[in-house]
C-alpha cells in the first residue's frame, strides 16, 4: 500500500524515529550494498510551484545515491498552468513515474494529488507544513544533544508553515516546545490541535504565548523562520516589520534567557536583519548548515522508509 507524506502527523511516533534513526545511520556509515538500489529502476517527479535552494538539491542528491532517476517540472512549464486539474495531472503522472514530490503554494494541492495518484507524494513544502525541513532538524538536535526527549526548543516569530511542522514533529519525538509569536500571527489550529493531542501520548510540554523571553526560557535551542513567507504579498511588508522588529528579532540578548549551551537554528534562507542579526546566525551558536546538510540524510532515509524493505520494528 502506497504512503504520503503531507505532513509529519501522517506517521506514527515509531515511525518518525525509524527515520530519524535511519537517517544517522545513513550520514554516519552509508552502506551502498543495502541501501543503493533502493529506488533502482524508479523516476521520482520533482514538481515545484515555488523556487528551492536546499530541497530540489538535497531530493535529487538523494534520489541519485538510491540509485533512482529525477524529473524537474517546473509548474509554469506543464498544462497545469494552463487550466489542467491537479488530479487529471496526478493521474497522469502515475502512469510515468513512482513518486511525487511536490513544492506547491496552497496545501490543498498536495491533499487533491494525493487522493488522485497512486503512487507517493511527498510535501517538499506547502503554505501550512513542511515535515522534510522538520525531520531534518530533528536529526540536527539529536547529534548536538545526544538526545530528543527532554530538549526544549523555542520558535519565534511568525506561526508559519515551518512552525507549524514543529509542533507537530516536537511532540510526536518527547521534545519540549514553546512557540512565541504576535498576536494574529499564530500557528495554525490544526497544527497546535496535534502537538495537543502527541504531547498527551509523549509528555511533550507546549507553550503558545506572544511573550519571546517566556518561550525562550531554559531553552535548548531558539529556531526563527522569515517574517515574509513566499505566500505572502509584498505589500504587507512594512505592516508586518512594524509587528516583528524588533520585539521577535533574535539578537544576542535573546540568549541570555536561554540555556547557556543553547543553539540557533534556521531553516534558510535567512534574511540577516529581519528575523535575525548577522552576530547570531553568522556566529559560534549557530547550527543553520549542519540544518542544511541534514537535509540530504533526511530525504534518503524518508526514501528507504517509503521505497525500501526497512521497517520499523
Amino acid at each position: 500500500m502506497k504512503r504520503d507524506l503531507l505532513t509529519l502527523q501522517d506517521l506514527s511516533n515509531e515511525e518518525l524515529m525509524h527515520i530519524l534513526t535511519l537517517a544517522r545511520e545513513v550520514k554516519t556509515s552509508w552502506d551502498p550494498a543495502r541501501y543503493g538500489s533502493t529506488l533502482s529502476g524508479r523516476t521520482i517527479a520533482l514538481l515545484f510551484q515555488k523556487p528551492s535552494t536546499r530541497t530540489r538539491v538535497s531530493f535529487e542528491v538523494a534520489i541519485r545515491k538510491l540509485g533512482g532517476d529525477s524529473i524537474f517540472l517546473s509548474w509554469h512549464e506543464l498544462q497545469l498552468s494552463r487550466g489542467e486539474t491537479v488530479s487529471d495531472t496526478a493521474r497522469v503522472l502515475e502512469r510515468y513515474v513512482d513518486g511525487i514530490v511536490a513544492r506547491v503554494g496552497d496545501h490543498q494541492i498536495l491533499v487533491d494529488m494525493a487522493e488522485n495518484a497512486r503512487i507517493p507524494v511527498i510535501n517538499a513544502l506547502s503554505n501550512r507544513f513542511h515535515p522534510c525541513q522538520i525531520i531534518a532538524d530533528l536529526l540536527t538536535i539529536w547529534e548536538r544533544f545526544g538526545a530528543l526527549k527532554g530538549i526544549k526548543l523555542a520558535y519565534v516569530g511568525d506561526g508559519t508553515n515551518v512552525c507549524n511542522s514543529l509542533l507537530v514533529g516536537c511532540t510526536k519525538v518527547g521534545m519540549d516546545i514553546s512557540v512565541a509569536c504576535p498576536v494574529g500571527y499564530e500557528p495554525d489550529p490544526e497544527a497546535v490541535q496535534w502537538a495537543f493531542e502527541n504531547a498527551s501520548r509523549t509528555g511533550s510540554t507546549i507553550i503558545i504565548t506572544d511573550e519571546p523571553l517566556e518561550a525562550v526560557k531554559d531553552a535548548h535551542v531558539i529556531y526563527t523562520d522569515t517574517f515574509m513567507s513566499m505566500h505572502i504579498p509584498e505589500s504587507e511588508r512594512e505592516k508586518r516589520f512594524e509587528v516583528f522588529v524588533p520585539r521577535y528579532q533574535v539578537r544576542p540578548e535573546l540568549f541570555e534567557h536561554a540555556r547557556p549551551d543553547a543553539v540557533f537554528m534556521h531553516c534558510l534562507p535567512a534574511h540577516r536583519g529581519e528575523e535575525v542579526v548577522s552576530e547570531v546566525i553568522d556566529g559560534p551558536r549557530s547550527i543553520v548548515f549542519d540544518q542544511a546538510e541534514n537535509r540530504l540524510h533526511a530525504q534518503v532515509a524518508l526514501f528507504i522508509f517509503l521505497y525500501g524493505s526497512s521497517v520499523p520494528s
